[in-house]
């Protein structure tokens, strides 16, 4: 899914594997998988692809 909100948007991701990183865990462990969008929780568990396209393009 975020391949495809890539390939239409041209924004790049990072992945990030919390488990390397003990405040990460504690922050987010609950809440995977999670997305940040400029620095804050845009979502988690679901990731609604659609939401994501539309607060990505503005």
């Amino acid at each position: 899914m975020l391949d495809r909100v890539r390939e239409q948007t041209g924004e790049g991701y990072a992945e990030v594997d919390i488990a390397t990183d003990p405040e990460l865990t504690a922050e987010y462990g609950d809440r995977i998988p999670v997305i940040l969008l400029d620095g804050r929780e845009h979502g988690y568990w679901r990731v609604e692809e659609h939401r994501l396209l539309r607060d990505l393009v503005g």
